[in-house]
């Protein structure tokens, strides 16, 4: 296949705006499925991307799954992405793999919080990309204001390129602006595209909104420029090739309408993904040089070149382990040998294959410019893959840090052997589930972002592990910091016959802002001899895992060391360990140290006359309202509330407004805890240690 005829998209969008619904659409109208399914999986199958019980069930994207079908002579590599924010690293590391990208927003809800956090993402990594407009046929439906939220709220220079033929109830199609013509979808499953001349009554309104497209094109091209200034006819290539300019380089955001669901604009919407996203070979790929100080290298997309590839996604199926990669550069086979960039091992490639959801067909090699999968290669998520003999590493993704932590109790020994092999496999394919055992408990903890995250992951060790085991109750990472400058002079002195253990370290600590911990050495005259200063930083930073006021982990600590002694026979790297521990112990007691607890963004929809009752619920959740705005029938609430306060929370709030209200969730920052939490947190910790020794 030609390069420029490949186009790598993801589908991505706030909470149920209809993005699996709308690849159900694409497969179906690119024949790579002849059935379309509803995505409640209410006729028992279920959409085609939500492969996963679990998935059909709740009709929600846990995990983002890769397909690939052909239009009008273009391959499309599509990856549909989850809404919910807890499984929010599915959606970066498909935009960090992916060339171009469709944002799907509702009509009525518009530019909700969840578009936002996926536009922010899409920033991250420079993806151009065209926003849809689903749902024109729901009651309230209105697309225009939807482009002022995509202006205002999100800063895209949003020019429509379509408007719609009635709204609501009438929703009948569409007219192309580009073409000036209306487009009309019928058939049992709106397959026959019918083109006819805009209805008159539409004209006016159609050319106004055209030549607001042809003066946002114009910047974009000096030849359209000049065709508008003479007054001629404008061609639609030309036309086309502005906007795709401007697209390329997020200037411009076109914006395409319709309705997935009764099977509407879909057709025309693939259309804009060939002619104005970009193809591989158009976007930059940048990697790093590991031999020449992590210098910058761009990439090329030529499938004879040295192959650069990097894995993005790890699955574990009925055959292995299947390893998702992005071809950036070169291109691999099976039979050929490529090294992992992180270990430096090399290996082997067995069998190569391309996704469409939960099945897969063999390929004999995957060139530069497309996504495909391997098996049976041990590899983490980022890794990067190279041919022997270059040592070039892309650049990771973002990874968010856990919020929320639950212990795990296995019932029996079965379930226990089954949970660790299940705790293996998904910590390996989702970098931000994590698992450890706690020193003092002996219990599992599983930390995650958010409590659908975790309960999906316990569901999924129940039914595809068969570990039945039994949660605690969700525990939140607070962090401990100090406040204030203090001192140490500590000198750890042991005597055991034969050689002693000997260090004296002096400095202080004190609080920063901008690090989670810093170590600085200002020992002058070597009273601290300098094999021993690593041995020193060590034990200051063991120290940071577990405070010594309440034992969670500690940030934003200083430690500067200025004097010190040594004895010739008894000072060793494990004295000074130690002493450095002993230090630290005594500095802190003094260094007036606080309790921070994650703070999470939360935005509210709910209907208008609900609206009081909605903030008082976050009022009594130590809630801050930072504001509420109405939408139309529905009023937006936004707050500031600490995750403790949240748990249980969807379930008070569909009661308090007859299930019509829904939130989304997302950790903001870190906040000082009140007085009367802190000491409630400190009498637990007390009362669990107690629990402990006593049965110890």
């Amino acid at each position: 296949m030609d390069d420029k005829k490949v186009r790598n998209i993801g589908i991505s969008a706030h909470i149920d705006s209809g993005k699996t619904t709308l690849t159900e659409r694409i497969l179906f109208y690119t024949k790579r499925i002849h059935a379309i399914h509803d995505v409640k999986g209410k006729d028992g199958v279920g959409a085609t991307m939500d492969s996963m019980e679990l998935e059909k069930e709740r009709g929600i994207t846990i995990a983002s799954a890769a397909t690939f079908c052909e239009w009008r002579g273009h391959e499309i590599n599509i990856i549909d992405t989850p809404g919910h924010v807890d499984f929010t690293v599915e959606v970066e590391r498909s935009l960090r793999v992916l060339d171009g990208a469709v944002l799907v927003l509702c009509s009525v809800g518009g530019v909700q919080s969840q578009s936002i956090t996926v536009d922010q993402q899409m920033k991250r990594y420079k993806v151009p990309c065209v926003a849809f407009i689903n749902k024109c046929d729901r009651s309230g439906a209105d697309p225009y204001r939807v482009i002022g939220q995509l202006r205002s709220k999100l800063g895209h220079n949003a020019v429509a390129i379509q408007i719609p033929i009635g709204l609501e109830n009438n929703f009948q199609g569409i007219v192309d602006l580009v073409s000036m013509k209306a487009v009309y979808f019928e058939g049992e499953n709106g397959e026959d595209v019918r083109i006819d001349e805009i209805p008159s009554a539409l004209m006016q309104e159609a050319i106004t909104k055209r030549e607001e497209m042809i003066d946002a094109a114009s910047m974009f091209s000096d030849k359209l420029t000049e065709a508008i200034l003479e007054e001629k006819e404008i061609p639609e290539e030309l036309l086309i090739s502005a906007l795709r300019s401007g697209t390329l380089t997020r200037e411009i955001t076109p914006v395409l309408m319709g309705s997935a669901y009764k099977n509407k604009g879909v057709q025309p919407m693939l259309d804009a993904v060939t002619q104005l996203l970009p193809c591989p070979s158009e976007m930059k790929n940048e990697a790093l040089d590991m031999d020449n100080n992590e210098e910058t290298v761009i990439l090329s997309s030529n499938p004879e070149a040295p192959s650069v590839a990097l894995a993005f996604k790890l699955e574990d199926g009925a055959y292995g382990q299947l390893t998702y990669i992005r071809v950036y550069q070169g291109s691999i086979a099976k039979g050929s040998t490529i090294v992992n960039a992180r270990t430096g091992k090399k290996v082997k490639v067995g069998r190569v294959v391309r996704m469409h959801a939960d099945q897969m067909e063999e390929m004999e090699a995957i060139p530069a410019g497309y996504i495909g999968a391997l098996f049976g290669i041990d590899c983490a998520s980022g890794d990067t893959f190279t041919s022997p003999g270059i040592t070039l590493t892309m650049s990771s993704m973002f990874v968010a840090d856990p919020v929320i932590s639950l212990s795990i109790i296995p019932k029996d020994n079965k379930s226990q052997i089954n949970m660790s092999k299940a705790l293996n496999r998904f910590t390996k394919e989702d970098p931000t589930f994590k698992t450890y055992v706690d020193d003092e408990t002996k219990e599992t903890i599983i930390e995650g972002m958010g409590e659908l995250h975790l309960e999906i992951y316990v569901e999924r060790m129940r039914r595809e592990y068969g570990a039945e085991v039994e949660t605690g109750n969700p525990r939140v990472a607070y962090r401990e910091t100090i406040t204030k400058k203090a001192e140490f002079n500590y000198t750890h002195k042991k005597q055991t016959g034969g050689s002693g253990q000997y260090g004296r370290i002096a400095g202080y600590i004190e609080p920063i802002t901008e690090a989670e911990f810093e170590f600085v050495n200002k020992i002058t005259g070597g009273t601290i001899p300098t094999q021993y200063i690593p041995a020193c930083e060590k034990g200051f930073y063991a120290c940071m895992a577990k405070g010594p006021r309440m034992e969670f982990p500690v940030t934003g600590v200083r430690v500067v060391i200025n004097d010190g002694a040594a004895h010739s026979v008894d000072s060793s790297e494990m004295a000074f360990q130690a002493a450095a521990r002993g230090a630290f112990r005594e500095a802190y007691a003094k260094a007036k140290a606080v309790i921070h607890e994650p703070v999470m963004k939360v935005v509210v929809e709910t209907p208008t006359e609900f609206q009081g009752p909605v903030m008082g619920l976050l009022n009594q959740r130590r809630g801050m309202i930072v504001g509420a705005q109405d939408d139309g029938p529905m009023c937006v609430i936004e707050a500031q509330a600490p995750l403790a306060e949240m748990f249980g929370f969807s379930t008070v709030l569909r009661s308090a407004t007859q299930g019509q209200a829904q939130f989304t969730m997302e950790f903001a920052l870190y906040k000082l805890v009140p007085q009367s939490i802190a000491e409630e947190l400190t009498e637990n910790a007390a009362k669990a240690k107690k629990g402990i020794q006593s049965k110890s």
